[in-house]
């Protein structure tokens, strides 16, 4: 699919969100920051969800960032984030949106192509509900009918807002938008370089801390009771709490986030560099790497509410706790 927006890889452009100049010698240290509405509950409520020139500009809604060395990983936490060699990893300056793919970007996505989504043509998708009894691990997932992006809990699901993050989306149709708008899926290291944002520390983690929630996760008991301190027992509007130091929304907690970067171990076993991703030998991978934690992580269970955190995600499963953000190269 092409990109909408073909001239604009010849051309310069400014909005209230990103600031840049027709000049190749632009200094990125002046990173971009969000200047939108966003930032807590009552700005994120009342954001539409869609960013300031939308459409009519290729940056619309991203944060320029530029590239540097980090160190991927955690060695203190789940043994696939282990990275003891060659942990030092670097990325290239790269544009990513301040929040996560909304379901007002989504929409305009669908009615421009008239693209169906994996669910959509699957007909089900993987819905979390919660129990009300003890439960064998796991059982809260079901594959419900006629779950997808409109109506994530299935039929009966609750109107969809607009400023929330679009989910029950696949890798595939999360590429596909990206595409559309002449974009990619972050890579797994382009991520967690910017959910790391200026730390000096090898992770950053939501804080459970009841005076100064900074993340939609699960508090309680997960799965059978959620004290909601943070406002919310399902996924939140994006955008409901501060930023990083690089202006990024919701980098942890709210949903997973897709990379592009299949998941086959720790860091130690794969690289997941652009070397690897555009060797000339095709690979086929079924699992690919998520990241950031979601809303249903707890204390208790998962606890990979951190920039860290990594989990396998089948390619052609949609569920309800993931979605996406994307990225642009520098021109």
């Amino acid at each position: 699919m092409k990109s909408q927006f073909p001239l604009f890889r010849k051309l310069c452009f400014s909005t209230v969100i990103i600031l840049s100049a027709c000049n190749s010698n632009i200094n990125l240290n002046q990173m971009s920051k969000d200047n939108t509405v966003l930032g807590n509950l009552i700005k994120c409520d009342a954001y539409s969800g869609l960013p300031q020139q939308w459409l009519a500009t290729k940056h619309a809604g991203m944060i320029l960032i530029k590239g540097g060395t980090f160190q991927i990983g955690s060695n203190d936490h789940y043994p696939e984030e282990r990275s003891v060699f060659q942990s030092e990893r670097t990325v290239e300056d790269f544009w990513i949106d301040a929040t996560e793919v909304t379901n007002a970007q989504f929409r305009s996505f669908i009615q421009a192509t008239g693209y169906m989504t994996e669910a959509e043509q699957q007909g089900e998708a993987a819905v979390f509900i919660q129990p009300t009894q003890a439960v064998d691990e796991l059982t809260w997932w079901k594959l419900v009918p006629s779950a997808n992006w409109k109506q994530p809990t299935g039929p009966n699901s609750r109107p969809i807002a607009d400023n929330e993050p679009v989910r029950m989306i696949t890798l595939k149709d999360a590429m596909v938008y990206a595409e559309w708008l002449g974009r990619e899926i972050p890579t797994e290291e382009q991520w967690e370089y910017a959910a790391k944002a200026f730390t000096q520390q090898r992770d950053v983690s939501a804080s459970l801390d009841e005076k100064h929630m900074n993340a939609n996760v699960w508090q309680g008991e997960f799965p059978y009771k959620n004290d909601k301190i943070d406002n919310f027992a399902d996924v939140a509007p994006v955008g409901c709490f501060e930023a990083n130091e690089f202006g990024l929304y919701d980098m942890i907690g709210n949903v997973w986030e897709y990379t592009q970067t299949p998941f086959i171990g720790s860091h130690d076993d794969h690289m997941g560099t652009e070397q690897q991703l555009h060797a000339h030998k095709t690979k086929v991978f079924n699992s690919y790497t998520i990241k950031g934690g979601s809303y249903l992580c707890a204390s208790n269970y998962c606890a990979r509410f951190r920039a860290s955190a990594r989990q396998p995600q089948e390619i052609n499963l949609a569920i309800s706790h993931v979605g996406f953000r994307t990225i642009s190269k520098i021109d």
